[in-house]
């Protein structure tokens, strides 16, 4: 007869492998988590770098070895640089600038995401390839054609071809807000449109009180790659904008450079005020943009 086993000799035969698989899962985070860490110096050398130099007095930058903490820390830096120039006037513009074309591109490709995904018409897969190629099309292809039109159109510094663009569904850009929006569309139930259409909704309406609200991960996804596109941007500014007062921060970090080359103080304190707001949006919004680009493509 086979002998029955006691309690304890069953908790210990139960509990000993559910201990010896705990081990290995815990070596394993652990070497996780210092692979991340390894991997995110690189990446963050390059602001530790620029926040340690705005801190420094120009001496002080170029010492070998490098001076890591600065000795004294050199506060005026930032507001001295903030004051040489009107960085107020800048920094204003360019959030006029960032607004429009967020608003813009957000309605613009959303619509026509909505149109590709959940409305049934003739061509629609042909359109959309046709917009998909539109990607491998090089920005300098457009640059001197474009610039002219808005030269015809007497727009030239002004801010119209910085913002006008954005509600065409995004002109370039705007192709694969398009997608990244289809994509995410494709996912939600079907179901949800029959029942708005069979209790009289129009398309309109199941756009805005259906698709819309429940696409908020996605939308927060595009609206962060413009709004992060339009801050950074430096080609644009510099075709279009002439007088100094229309400015953008990038443009005006540029000429800040060009006319205190020697001031690098200066120069680094600017850059991590600039950079500033990019940082505290990501933080803020980073939940809502890691969820997007995670939901994107899985239908159903």
């Amino acid at each position: 007869m086979t002998a029955l086993a006691t309690p304890d000799q069953t908790t210990a035969r139960g509990v000993a492998p559910t201990q010896g698989l705990r081990k290995p899962r815990r070596y394993g985070r652990i070497l996780l988590y210092v692979a991340l860490v390894a991997g995110s110096i690189p990446t963050l050398l390059p602001f530790v770098w620029l926040v340690r130099s705005a801190l420094m007095q120009d001496a002080q930058m170029f010492v070998s070895p490098p001076q890591w903490i600065p000795s004294p820390f050199q506060w005026s830096n930032f507001s001295e640089s903030l004051t040489t120039q009107p960085f107020a006037r800048y920094f204003l513009n360019t959030v006029v600038i960032a607004v429009i074309s967020v608003l813009g591109t957000v309605l613009t490709c959303a619509v026509a995401a909505f149109s590709f995904s959940r409305l049934r018409w003739r061509g629609r897969n042909v359109v959309f390839a046709l917009l998909l190629s539109g990607v491998m099309l090089p920005y300098a292809v457009t640059l001197i054609p474009t610039f002219v039109m808005w030269q015809q159109l007497d727009a030239i510094d002004t801010i119209a071809p910085l913002t006008v663009p954005s509600w065409f569904a995004g002109a370039g850009g705007g192709v694969f807000n398009i997608f990244l929006l289809r994509q995410f569309f494709l996912t939600i139930p079907f179901e949800l449109d029959e029942a708005a259409y069979i209790d009289g909704a129009s398309p309109w309406r199941v756009f805005w009180t259906i698709i819309m609200p429940l696409s908020k991960p996605a939308i927060i996804v595009v609206t962060i790659f413009t709004f992060i596109g339009t801050w950074n941007d430096f080609l644009g500014p510099l075709l279009y904008l002439q007088n100094e007062e229309n400015y953008t921060l990038s443009l005006g970090l540029a000429s800040f450079q060009s006319m205190y080359i020697t001031q690098w103080g200066y120069l680094m304190a600017a850059s991590a005020a600039i950079i500033a707001p990019i940082i505290a949006l990501f933080f803020f919004m980073q939940r809502y943009f890691i969820e997007g680009v995670t939901l994107t493509g899985i239908k159903n």
